[in-house]
């Protein structure tokens, strides 16, 4: 699947056509915020949002992207709670994502091929990402 054209001003809603409706006072503050992050444009999504997101498994196809081009700016960037959180919430994908996504997989791999040290000094796994067809 391709990226439609300017997708990154679009929300996950109108990406997906999918709609997880309103928050409630029951809502847990996660649920809340995930779900207000659905309705905002993709561009205006921070490294602490796309954490929250990616970990929560939401509209990987588009948020990846995203997250790769913030770590490529910084590698290990913080998202709200300890340096290489973003990295490491994008490095537990399962290996599913990266196997019908070899283009990202690429260019995570390229970032993070010299960086492994440093992702051991973190204590990020890699396992997953590394579970791809395309690590083998």
């Amino acid at each position: 699947m391709k990226l439609p054209s300017n997708w990154k001003q679009k929300s996950l809603e109108a990406l997906e056509n999918k709609s997880w409706g309103d928050s409630s006072d029951k809502d847990t503050n996660l649920v809340k915020r995930c779900i207000a992050l659905s309705k905002l444009p993709l561009d205006s999504f921070t490294a602490g949002d796309l954490r929250v997101m990616i970990g929560q498994k939401f509209g990987l196809f588009y948020l990846i992207p995203l997250a790769i081009e913030k770590l490529k700016e910084d590698l290990f960037v913080e998202g709200d709670f300890y340096e290489g959180d973003l990295l490491e919430n994008v490095l537990k994908v399962e290996a599913k994502f990266w196997n019908e996504n070899e283009a990202s997989w690429r260019v995570m791999n390229a970032l993070i091929e010299t960086r492994r040290d440093k992702l051991v000094q973190n204590k990020i796994s890699s396992v997953n990402f590394d579970n791809a067809i395309f690590a083998k």
